[in-house]
């Protein structure tokens, strides 16, 4: 067994996470790929795929017993976070992965290709030129600076009834909730555990009608 494959087991054996074995296999394959693909793309600041394990695959999937609904999009994924290991995860729901750069896209089409991963689309976009079809449960992100940038750019994309936004953040910030527009509010803060890794990490689930 592998170094990662033993690091991975311990660290999952520290949440209540279950993860089967095709599961493992995908999500370290995807930290295969991010590594090979990072020398030349340039797709994320971590080079090491121990830390990868840690601060991409555990840091997205302790997110995975929060999500509620079917259809997801990850906007300002990057090379797919935390929207890959989220599908890799939840095989019955649907994950629309968005990003504004073609290098970006390009990786995660290479990565759903390569791991037979069924649940996955790509859209090379512009947050706030995207309009789709049907909207979603859930609006994902861990890429945006503040919240209010989330739901300003992102405010078309959740279902009118009951759509929600899900924000990764480190500290969460009672300010940064203060500057939210009118129309949107807190509804929830939890904090996640994630194994080995240092600083804080929370989920800030926020709702609102524009």
């Amino acid at each position: 067994m592998t170094d990662l494959s033993q690091q991975f087991d311990r660290l999952i054996a520290q949440t209540d996470l279950t993860v089967s074995e095709l599961q493992k296999e995908q999500l370290l394959g995807y930290v295969a790929l991010l590594h090979k693909w990072n020398k030349a793309y340039n797709l994320t600041s971590v080079r090491n795929p121990s830390e990868m394990v840690i601060k991409h695959i555990l840091d997205s999937i302790v997110v995975s017993p929060k999500l509620s609904g079917e259809r997801f999009i990850d906007v300002g994924t990057g090379p797919g976070l935390p929207g890959i290991p989220l599908a890799i995860m939840n095989p019955g729901k649907s994950f629309t992965l968005l990003d504004s750069l073609g290098k970006r896209i390009r990786f995660i089409k290479q990565v759903i290709h390569e791991l037979k991963i069924t649940n996955v689309t790509p859209i090379q976009s512009r947050v706030e030129e995207f309009q789709p079809e049907e909207k979603f449960d859930a609006v994902l992100s861990r890429a945006f600076a503040s919240m209010t940038d989330m739901v300003n750019w992102c405010h078309h994309l959740p279902k009118e009834e009951d759509g929600v936004f899900l924000a990764l953040k480190g500290i969460y910030s009672e300010d940064e909730a203060n500057d939210l527009p009118e129309w949107c509010s807190v509804k929830d803060v939890a904090t996640l555990i994630v194994p080995e890794l240092e600083g804080e990490r929370h989920l800030v689930t926020l709702t609102g009608k524009k």
